[in-house]
Parts: structure tokens; C-alpha cells; sequence
């Protein structure tokens, strides 16, 4: 599709502010004038606790009340809870630890703004789908006990396999396309919009709102998840446009995506590995540039969780440990607050 109106000047001067970084607070590891930008601009920075879930690295999970003590620590704005266990899984967090939490962040001046579903919709298997449908209307239900407004959706999540206490894709993602041949993408897309619609109806009855994720499989583009939005048709279904995850990653696409969700924009993520170097400075993808700048253009005022949710690098013959996990937290968020900042003009 033809862009117009595109300044690549803008978008070149956005993805050199990503690569600036800045001389982070001995105390925080963040720098207030960033904060301050952060806030006047609207958008948030977010912390997603799949960051320490203790599946990535090597060892345990973090509790949710560390998770939100790290939030504060690396100056991030909120947490999204991640709906797995030892976190916000249902059969894990009780309704009454959930509002322990709420107290516990509203004390740190953290706000809960999301909970995150994983979901798969899509099997030819009556009884998973209504197994998942359990399990999405226990979440939704608990995500007012957190204070979270916000409930992250797939339509299909393959999930993982852990071994050793560490996870992997390796298994579930040849398993998924498995046990799905000989079924027609739209016999998989009617399955997925079915669970969809009687989600909405939990969201409405909750008072919360979904966020679709643009998340494979069965959604291969932004384009198929508004298709979804449009068909599930519920002011209760709304969508995260996560950059990391489109195909297409240069300013023209990120762009055009951004105006085509709108004001359906409810959530947002964004991943990799940082790292503050000893003269302050934390470098990433000069997409994430392109992207808050689409953010601020279509007004978006939500939060941009920063997540660590993939195979991590093995040292001496061992996945990294939690420091790990520390080190990129720590320098998510400057990275992601510098370039806010660098856009707030």
C-alpha cells in the first residue's frame, strides 16, 4: 500500500534519538527529565512480568511483589502481570493475593495496567477450545481484583515446553501446525472468532477491555487483526500493535499500521536484550524509533511494555542467569524513556 505524506527526515532523526541513550540517576537507573518527557507525552513504559517468570533464565520466578519492586527500582511506569503461573494464572493468584497486589503497587506508585492472556482459540479440539474458554473467563475476572483495565488476547498461542526449568518453542511450534493440517484457515478463523465473541461478553460483564496482540499464528499482519476486530464487533475488543512482531519493520509500515488501528491502539509491548553501558548510553532497533514516533502521531497514550520472552544466550556452557534478566530490564527502560523523550517535542 502507497504511504503518503511520509517525512523520512523525521523518521531518520527518530531512529538516530533511539541509538542516543543518556547518564542514568545513580540511585534509579533512569533519568527524571526522561520520566517527566514520558509523562507529558502521554505514553507509558511498562515492565511485563514473563520478564521474570523464571523460564527464560536460569532460575527461579520472581514473586509479584518483586516484580513490581524491580518496576519501581528501573523507574518503569506499570507492570502487566503475565496470566501464567507462579504469576496471574488463575489456579495461582487468588482473588484475594490479587488485591494485596493492587495495595502493594499502588504503595510503590506502580500501576497494574494489564493482564495477559495466553490463549489458543484456534484447535480443532471441541474440548481445548472450551477449556481455554475457562480459563480466559477466570482471567478476565480477576483482572478488575488487580486494578488491570487491560486483558492481553491471542487467537492462537502455541504455548511452550519446559525442560530443565527452562523454556522452549521447539516442541509447540511444529506441534501446532501439526495437529492443525487438513483444516482450512477459515474452518480456524471461524473457531477463533467464536472464542473471541464469548470473551467480549466476560470483558463487558468485568468492565475491562481486550487487546488482541498482531501476534502469529493465524494472524499473520495487523491487517488480519482488525479484520477480527471488525467481525467480533464489541467495544470491548480493542488491539496492541507490538512493532517487534511485524514482518514489514521499516518507518513506512510501522506507520502506516499505526493509522490504520487508530484509536483501537489499547496496548502495546516491545522486546530484546539492552544493556546500560558504563557511559549511561542503550542502544536498540532503530524501528522503535519509527514506532513512538507513529505513536504520538495517532495519540496514543497507553503503555509500552517492555518483555524479555525468548531463548537467551548460553555462557560457559549455562543459559545467563537473573542478572541477565536485571541488565535488560534495567535497560529497557532508559532506552524506552530516552526515546519517548527524544519524541516529545
Amino acid at each position: 500500500m502507497e504511504n503518503k505524506g511520509i517525512n523520512r527526515r523525521d523518521f531518520v532523526g527518530a531512529s538516530l534519538a533511539a541509538t542516543a541513550g543518556l547518564l542514568a540517576s545513580s540511585q534509579t537507573g533512569f533519568s527524571s527529565q526522561a520520566a517527566n518527557a514520558t509523562k507529558s507525552s502521554g505514553l507509558k513504559v511498562g515492565l511485563y512480568s514473563i520478564t521474570y517468570l523464571g523460564v527464560w533464565y536460569r532460575g527461579n520466578a520472581l514473586s509479584l511483589e518483586d516484580v513490581i519492586r524491580r518496576a519501581k527500582k528501573y523507574g518503569y511506569d506499570g507492570v502487566e502481570v503475565d496470566g501464567k503461573r507462579p504469576h496471574g494464572h488463575p489456579l495461582s493468584l487468588s482473588r484475594a493475593h490479587a488485591r494485596e497486589l493492587r495495595k502493594v503497587a499502588e504503595g510503590e506508585g506502580i500501576d497494574i495496567y494489564g493482564l495477559a492472556g495466553n490463549n489458543d482459540f484456534s484447535s480443532p479440539i471441541v474440548e481445548y477450545r472450551d477449556a481455554q474458554l475457562v480459563y480466559m473467563r477466570d482471567l478476565i475476572q480477576l483482572a478488575p481484583e488487580l486494578g488491570a483495565k487491560t486483558v492481553r488476547v491471542f487467537l492462537a498461542w502455541r504455548g511452550v515446553t519446559e525442560k530443565h526449568g527452562l523454556a522452549s518453542y521447539s516442541l509447540s511450534e511444529p506441534l501446532w501446525e501439526t495437529i492443525h493440517k487438513g483444516f482450512s484457515p477459515e474452518e480456524i478463523w471461524d473457531w477463533c472468532r467464536d472464542g473471541m465473541i464469548q470473551c467480549t461478553k466476560y470483558a463487558a460483564d468485568a468492565g475491562v477491555t481486550l487487546a488482541l496482540q498482531n501476534h502469529k499464528p493465524v494472524i499473520n499482519n495487523h491487517k488480519d487483526m482488525l479484520r477480527m476486530v471488525k467481525e467480533v464487533n464489541s467495544p470491548h475488543l480493542k488491539v496492541s500493535l507490538d512493532a517487534w512482531i511485524m514482518d514489514d519493520k521499516s518507518p513506512e509500515a510501522i506507520r502506516q499500521a499505526a493509522h490504520d488501528v487508530g484509536q483501537l491502539q489499547a496496548l502495546s509491548h516491545f522486546g530484546g536484550e539492552f544493556k546500560r553501558e558504563a557511559d549511561g548510553t542503550v542502544k536498540g532497533p532503530d524501528y522503535y524509533a519509527s514506532f513512538v514516533a507513529a505513536m504520538k502521531e495517532i495519540g496514543y497514550k497507553g503503555y509500552i511494555g517492555y518483555e524479555l520472552c525468548h531463548t537467551l544466550p548460553v555462557v560457559n556452557g549455562q543459559t545467563v542467569g537473573l542478572e541477565f534478566a536485571d541488565q535488560c530490564a534495567e535497560g529497557a527502560a532508559i532506552y524506552m524513556r530516552e526515546l519517548i523523550k527524544g519524541q516529545a517535542s
